[in-house]
């Protein structure tokens, strides 16, 4: 019996089966291609005690981050600007200058600490994955190359390198040992320190049927109510939330020591708490009948692709993005339907989407040759797509997205 990661209740009810799939960041170089692929079963379930989703693991996370590991965050100009922005809030809110100092955890590429460094903040970032870390330290940034948790923050607090404030965008949901993680926080941040998470939030992925953002690298799926318990548990205390447009719709919460914060606590936590309630997030009737929408999606995505392919019409796909990877796989689409995926990232180029085994080709093939219709996987970033292909639909290509819904645009 399978039990909840982070209160240990045994957990009974299914939120969302996918079938199968091979880890979504596991891209397929030619000379892998004669090599067979491991797939695992894909499947999220729903703690009954303190409602947090949670995918059935069989893999460790060594495992799924591996020195391969190819999602960089500095591709997507729209991140880069969010980051940015977030950065430069900071430092007025908080008043950070050159006594201060910033870490991030899941440091990925720089893309976050290269504004912190700019400003002449010392800051340092914890990055596991090497190839990101390396490009990372490429930009001058410092780098500690090893997965967080109580054990490295402790070293760190120890080594005097505790933090006025910590950064965690889009890692929460990454790690398998969820209480060990928000407890390393409490011990690195100084005492009157602010650690920030962002995340996707549950209550979108559900409203917005993004079921898609289901993989294996995402252990966990989150509500603030969640999240608020998680960190009360493991020392910190929330005192501020916010909900962002990024990941289609995603939460930043605000947490201190509960030892030794200062921070009063906004009425924009109760008021969320109180919504996600209304919602019905606290009862099994709220996540029954996601797999039905899920099911939605892939079939119209299917007739889509067949009649496209049946009429003669050239479809090809851009962003090789883990989400992408889970719908394709999902939906059983191989290249005979999809022939190839375009993305921006040179370190993706000339590899294989792990599972359906799609090549992966660089936009300028999207000039050469504009096809009818251009599939946005990462349907997060339609906009900056768009945008930045605005010659292509003067060429009478169409952009379409198939989630929440199929669109044609």
């Amino acid at each position: 019996m399978v039990k909840c990661r982070h209160c240990g209740t045994k957990l009974q009810m299914q939120f969302l089966n996918l079938g199968s799939a091979p880890p979504s960041n596991a891209y397929l170089s030619p000379a892998r291609l004669r090599a067979p692929e491991t797939w695992f079963p894909l499947r999220l379930l729903v703690c009954e005690s303190c409602w947090l989703v949670q995918t059935e693991d069989y893999a460790g996370r060594e495992a799924l981050f591996t020195d391969e590991y190819a999602y960089f965050s500095s591709y997507s100009s729209s991140w880069l600007d969010h980051a940015h922005r977030y950065v430069e809030a900071m430092i007025a809110q908080l008043g950070l200058g050159p006594s201060s100092t910033v870490i991030e955890v899941a440091a990925n590429d720089g893309y976050l600490l290269q504004y912190v460094q700019a400003a002449g903040i010392p800051c340092y970032g914890v990055e596991p994955t090497a190839s990101t870390a390396r490009e990372a330290r490429r930009r001058g940034i410092e780098i500690v190359g090893e997965f967080f948790g109580q054990a490295l923050a402790q070293t760190l607090a120890e080594a005097g390198r505790q933090a006025d404030l910590m950064v965690a965008n889009n890692v929460l949901a990454h790690v398998p040992d969820i209480n060990d993680f928000v407890a390393g926080f409490s011990l690195l941040l100084q005492p009157h320190g602010v650690a920030t998470f962002e995340f996707p939030h549950l209550l979108n992925m559900v409203r917005q049927n993004q079921f898609d953002i289901a993989y294996h690298e995402h252990f966990s799926y989150l509500s603030l109510t969640t999240v608020e318990r998680i960190f009360g548990v493991n020392g910190l205390s929330v005192f501020d939330v916010e909900e962002i447009a990024t990941q289609g719709g995603s939460l930043r919460v605000y947490a201190q020591r509960q030892d030794s914060g200062c921070k009063q606590k906004s009425e924009r936590v109760d008021a969320l708490l109180r919504r996600e309630a209304d919602a019905g997030m606290l009862s099994r009737e709220f996540y029954i009948g996601f797999q039905t929408q899920a099911e939605q999606v892939k079939d119209d995505l299917l007739l889509f692709l067949l009649k496209a392919k049946c009429e003669g019409k050239s479809i090809v796909a851009y962003g090789a993005a883990a989400k992408g990877n889970t719908l394709l796989n999902f939906a059983g689409v191989r290249p005979d339907v999809l022939p190839y995926v375009v993305d921006k990232n040179p370190l993706k180029q000339g590899q294989y989407l792990p599972g359906s085994r799609i090549p992966i080709v660089s936009p300028s093939i999207l000039r050469e040759s504009p096809p009818e219709y251009l599939l946005i996987l990462p349907w997060n970033i339609a906009e900056e797509v768009k945008k930045e292909n605005a010659d292509l639909a003067a060429r009478r290509t169409k952009f379409v997205t198939a989630v929440p819904r199929l669109e044609i645009m």
